[in-house]
């Protein structure tokens, strides 16, 4: 068996979800975890919290490079120092010893409201009555239902989507939120992303959810020209600001909009846009240092 690559981040615990989607993207990466804990007599005695860890498979290029350059990207965009973290960077080469197990073992089922689980591909889990459940493969794209800021769409999805709605994902990441929908009983969902290394990743996990009635492809919210009964827009506050005119244009009249990715530090960026394309906010749903808002036209 091949020698694998330890690749260990620092980072503010927030942005876990958007730096594994920088390494998925730009490195063979087969899996990463955030935190692990050390318990002695059920008392937690030592935590990693704040140092995310990528196993990689290659080295093809230097990701200490790349990772500077995205964090510049990010800083670019609004982000400040104390937002991402330092990004100190080690990497290590390890002898393989079945690492591509190791990193599953910190994952469990997510309970996301009290009738919505995410159960990783490799759990066995009884779903309570009623109770809808999502398997998906943490370690293969952004949107493992883990993050706040996927939750906090989640949420939404069960409040205010009605049966028979037509749904739009945008920047759909592994189709978790498309998953959702069809679950939660809407006619038909529409998932895209720009980033076509998520495309197979989404239909896979559609296919193992057994859901149909779906499309998911290579494209952007500009792109689109069909109206939706409910669009979902989990995404980074910047680019958020960018693209609600587009947004608003593939809304139904009487259509909904669930905003997501929004630090609470960022929101008057996301709050401005809503104002400037006459949108309005009917609920806001918060968890932790994160902001989510529902607007309709």
């Amino acid at each position: 068996m091949n020698n694998y690559y330890e690749l260990k981040i620092s980072i503010n615990p927030d942005m876990e979800d958007i730096v594994s989607d920088i390494c998925f993207t730009n490195f063979a990466c087969e899996g990463v975890v955030l935190a692990e804990e050390t318990y002695k007599d059920l008392i937690m005695t030592a935590t990693t919290e704040g140092t995310l860890k990528v196993f990689l498979t290659e080295i093809n290029e230097n990701p200490i490079e790349i990772l500077k350059t995205e964090r510049e990207i990010l800083k670019s965009r609004g982000f400040t120092d104390e937002e991402l973290g330092s990004w100190e960077v080690s990497l290590d080469e390890k002898e393989n010893q079945d690492w591509s197990k190791k990193w599953k073992e910190k994952w469990t089922v997510t309970h996301v409201t009290e009738k919505i689980a995410v159960v990783p591909s490799w759990i066995e889990y009884t779903p309570k009555e009623n109770e809808i459940t999502i398997t998906l493969d943490p370690g293969c794209a952004f949107g493992t239902g883990t993050h706040q800021t996927t939750q906090l769409c989640m949420k939404a999805l069960e409040k205010y989507l009605k049966k028979g709605d037509s749904v739009a994902d945008i920047g759909m990441g592994s189709g978790i939120l498309s998953i959702l929908a069809k679950k939660l009983g809407a006619k038909s969902v529409y998932g895209c992303d720009n980033d076509e290394t998520v495309i197979d990743v989404a239909k896979e996990n559609a296919k193992i959810n057994q859901i149909d009635n779906y499309l998911f492809e290579l494209k952007t919210a500009d792109k689109l020209t069909e109206k939706y009964d409910f669009v979902c827009a989990n995404i980074l506050h910047n680019v958020l600001f960018e693209i609600m005119g587009d947004l608003k244009n593939i809304m139904k009249d009487d259509g909904k909009l669930s905003l997501s990715g929004i630090l609470n530090e960022k929101k008057d960026i996301v709050l401005e846009a809503i104002k400037r394309e006459n949108l309005k906010i009917i609920d806001t749903i918060s968890q932790d240092q994160w902001i989510s808002y529902v607007v309709k036209k």
